[in-house]
């Protein structure tokens, strides 16, 4: 027996399309017909048919196959485009965002210098190792507590200062592969790494940010004196389908630099 209620089409290009009511809900909601050839672009790029930094079909050539007009393929992908997740080039297409782009290496790092002037960016990783998960990365990262993750600790430099202290934790059996000799001869953006060599493209993230004061450990690797104050950022970052894959927490110094956000 079919699953499609009576006079609700299954078809996409409907103009609206009934999702399943909570047991609670009186009537059921429908989401714009835009959003679901959003979603359906969104499943091509989670099963990879679009990889990172390809072009993708033309507005036109979308509409063909969604069977929708083009504006309602061009609103998709202007969504997408401001979620980072796709990439308009004048005159030349539509392209799935890669961090391997200049534009997008710095899209998670939000700690700014205080002067204009260009930097010379180094990263230093200090170790890294496989372990049981403790029971609050496990829970952040979807895991039961004990299963295996990958923890890396590294520093970054900007013009030569020890500014970011940086603890990784990633789940052991998606990073199987990944090893020390790997990141520290990988000259690129982590998450380029993430994205060519293991699949896993973040996009997006959320963060708590507190203040904090130097330990002993962080001191020493960023330069600084015992207790001087720190800015604590906490990351859990995100793949498609939602799904956690890294936590990351980060100390920065904010002696030449300002933690940046734009808000809309």
């Amino acid at each position: 027996m079919s699953s499609i209620p009576p006079n609700v089409s299954s078809d996409p290009a409907s103009q609206s399309a009934a999702v399943p009511a909570s047991p609670s809900a009186s009537s059921p909601t429908f989401s714009p017909l835009y959003q679901q050839i959003k979603a359906l672009i969104m499943q091509r790029l989670q099963s990879g048919e679009w990889k990172p930094g390809e072009l993708i079909p033309s507005e036109v050539e979308l509409g063909n196959r969604f069977k929708v007009s083009q504006g309602t393929v061009r609103k998709a992908i202007d969504e997408l485009a401001a979620e980072n997740l796709l990439v308009r080039r004048q005159g030349k297409g539509t392209f799935v965002a890669t961090h391997h782009e200049a534009r997008s290496q710095f899209r998670f790092l939000r700690l700014m210098p205080d002067s204009d002037q260009p930097q010379v960016t180094d990263k230093k990783v200090i170790e890294l190792k496989r372990l049981r998960a403790p029971a609050e990365i496990a829970r952040l990262l979807g895991m039961k507590s004990g299963d295996s993750v990958v923890y890396v600790k590294r520093v970054m430099a900007f013009d030569g200062v020890p500014t970011i202290l940086e603890e990784l934790w990633l789940p052991g059996a998606l990073f199987k592969a990944l090893t020390l000799e790997r990141l520290v001869e990988y000259k690129g953006p982590m998450y380029g790494l993430f994205e060519t060599e293991f699949g896993t493209r973040m996009i997006r993230a959320t963060e708590q940010i507190r203040a904090a004061s130097a330990d002993a450990d962080a001191a020493q690797l960023l330069a600084v004196e015992k207790s001087s104050p720190l800015l604590c950022v906490e990351r859990v970052s995100f793949t498609y389908g939602d799904k956690p894959v890294e936590v990351r927490r980060g100390l920065y110094v904010t002696n030449r630099h300002h933690y940046q956000n734009e808000l809309s």
